[in-house]
């Protein structure tokens, strides 16, 4: 400036205050909006197949087979079971598990995947 005059600051501070806060408020406004698209963990209304058999964490799976503590058995079909699977696994697909259970320490801890 020129002829030694400042320019008053507070009111520009004040402008730009007050966008940055309506810019936010509609920021905020527009995700809330949005849709949640991300899938539960858990569907609490989903109908679980055999609810009476017990499931285990991934680290008690891990923690069974590094000690060789329970029988992994792939209830996949046989072709699905040959392409791979846990190592030491037993392939019985679940189409077979009634006839073929007696194979099976019923005394011995068993975990049933199909993935």
């Amino acid at each position: 400036m020129k002829d030694g005059k400042r320019f008053p600051i507070f009111p520009i501070l004040l402008i730009t205050g007050g966008i940055l806060i309506l810019i936010g408020v509609a920021v905020s406004i527009i995700i809330l909006r949005l849709p949640d698209n991300r899938a539960p963990l858990v569907d609490s209304g989903a109908d679980i197949p055999n609810p009476e058999m017990t499931r285990v964490s991934l680290m008690e799976a891990k923690d069974a087979y590094e000690t060789g503590a329970a029988v992994f058995v792939d209830v996949r079909e046989k072709s699905i079971y040959d392409r791979g699977h846990i190592p030491g696994a037993k392939s019985i697909p679940l189409s077979e598990i009634e006839q073929r259970k007696g194979e099976l320490d019923p005394n011995g801890w068993i975990l049933l995947y199909c993935t």
